[in-house]
């Protein structure tokens, strides 16, 4: 079954169960049917059809999420990027993408304008004064009668990834990867139908868009959310009784902050992160704070949604778990010149990279205009994730971090994550990220960059701490950086080569030691 169908099997199902929530707006689901026919029917009429691709620069809105369902109603591909671009990233997007319509708001508009003269494109602007077709016009189109058949393997989304280095990739999605990825989550996470979801994540990012595909696959209601803030969110969570959390671990530290917060979280019974790692202490205050039913880390990619996930981390903090049930996961050997096999497996307790089978369903067939780019990640039918863990004695995954953020010292491998784990257990640490920035005499140094709790916070008492801590004294950070907030992408990942570039304000009356 393609997408579009399966929102009309949703809309069969419970009518008039309530689909979105944004703003003063409450939409069921066949009203929101009814909007989603009007509107792919104006985009039709704007040249828009089968296998074409619609680029979106939004936040996250009623009229984005429209758009979304209106293309998977069309057989078109949605290809939404992030709101925060340069007029240069969007530019290379449009001629990458080559799109037949282009949508856009006011959060994008100095970008987008500036560059849709590259594209012979139709437009349609989101809100007043904006460029093109103003979406409330397609709201007003003769609808279409119902989906076009697409078939299993059309592509119904294109996402783009935010690579470390060089331009972002085009992640090709079909109906069936889209449809899978989305019941294997309904699954391993255990939903159940009418779930209240906040809908925070970025609908540019895969979790975002999972996030939507779930909660109308289970008829539930997509509390929508323009961008994280703590105390909206929790004022949702309370007043909707928002049940299920999708999140970065960047969010959970900053909702676990608040004050009342079991008062406000009382409704929550099932809780799940990934984007990133989190730590044992912020995982551990998630289950005695929020106190979930559910609790898991979900492991996986826009390339192949699910890799692993774990539901018992009360017993196994940090674990990444076991492969999903439409996954096989292997570690080998980590060679930064893509020349490691799918056969160099490593044994137990040795450190390699993660490594995915590409037969599960889930899996996307290649990166979109780019045959390097599948050289690099695609070995004889497995996908090479580029993150580095081990698995321990019972076939459990543990992450310790990027191939391409490993620190070598002195011909030592740091993974910055482990010691970023120990610096978030010490109490005069608010939030933690660790480089290797370069050293004469060593090669790489380790760096932590420091949000303080408060004043107390000084290198000399964050070096006592990991001295006393589990942390092998080589590891142990030789600079501190007290910053005033930690760069993060708009889905709430660190981004550490902001950190590596210099990009960061240094905390006043903090003493630095770089």
């Amino acid at each position: 079954m393609d997408l579009g169908n399966a929102f009309d099997a949703a809309v069969a199902r419970q009518p008039n169960a309530l689909a979105f929530v944004d703003g003063d707006l409450r939409q069921n689901f066949v009203g929101w049917q009814n909007d989603i026919r009007r509107v792919a029917g104006g985009l039709s009429d704007l040249g828009l059809g089968k296998g074409d691709h619609l680029v979106c620069f939004t936040v996250n809105s009623y009229e984005m999420a429209t758009l979304y369902w209106a293309c998977q109603m069309l057989a078109a591909v949605f290809t939404p990027f992030n709101w925060r671009a340069t007029t240069e990233e969007v530019t290379f997007i449009l001629k990458d993408s080559d799109p037949k319509v282009i949508a856009y708001d006011h959060s994008s508009r100095l970008a987008v304008e500036p560059a849709l003269l590259v594209a012979d494109a139709s437009v349609v602007g989101i809100g007043k004064n904006l460029e093109g077709t103003v979406f409330s016009a397609l709201l007003e189109s003769l609808p279409i009668s119902g989906p076009v058949e697409a078939l299993d393997n059309d592509i119904c989304l294109m996402l783009y990834t935010s690579g470390t280095t060089g331009k972002p990739k085009g992640v090709p999605r079909s109906h069936r990867a889209e449809r899978t990825a989305a019941a294997s989550v309904i699954a391993h996470l255990r939903y159940r139908l009418g779930d209240a979801a906040l809908g925070v994540m970025p609908l540019f990012h895969t979790m975002g868009i999972r996030i939507l595909l779930c909660s109308t696959m289970i008829n539930g209601t997509f509390f929508n959310m323009q961008g994280f803030d703590v105390a909206r969110a929790l004022e949702l969570i309370r007043t909707e009784k928002v049940n299920t959390l999708f999140l970065v671990p960047t969010m959970f530290h900053d909702l676990l902050t608040q004050d009342n917060l079991e008062a406000d979280m009382s409704s929550v019974r099932n809780v799940a992160y990934a984007g990133m790692s989190m730590t044992d202490d912020l995982e551990k205050r998630c289950i005695e704070q929020i106190k979930p039913e559910i609790f898991a880390n979900y492991y996986g990619s826009s390339e192949i949604f699910t890799f692993t996930f774990c539901d018992h981390l009360d017993e196994k903090p940090g674990s990444a778990g076991w492969a999903g049930v439409n996954q096989v996961i292997r570690v080998v050997r980590a060679d930064n010149e893509g020349l490691a096999n799918p056969d160099e497996v490593l044994s137990a307790g040795e450190v390699g990279e993660v490594i995915a089978t590409m037969k599960s369903p889930e899996a996307f067939d290649g990166y979109w205009k780019r045959p390097d780019a599948d050289i690099r990640s695609i070995r004889d039918g497995w996908y090479f994730t580029g993150d580095l863990g081990y698995l321990d004695e019972d076939g459990e995954l543990f992450l310790t971090g990027r191939l391409d953020d490993m620190i070598i010292s002195g011909g030592e491998n740091i993974h910055p994550e482990e010691v970023e784990n120990i610096l978030s257990d010490c109490d005069l640490v608010s939030l933690a990220a660790v480089v290797g920035l370069p050293d004469e005499r060593m090669g790489q140094k380790v760096v932590a960059f420091i949000e303080p709790s408060g004043r107390d916070a000084t290198a000399k008492a964050l070096d006592n701490h990991c001295v006393n801590s589990t942390l092998a004294r080589y590891k142990r950070p030789r600079d501190y950086v007290f910053v005033e907030a930690l760069p993060k992408s708009a889905s709430g990942k660190i981004l550490r080569r902001h950190l590596r570039d210099g990009n960061y304000n240094v905390s006043g009356g903090s003493l630095t030691t770089l």
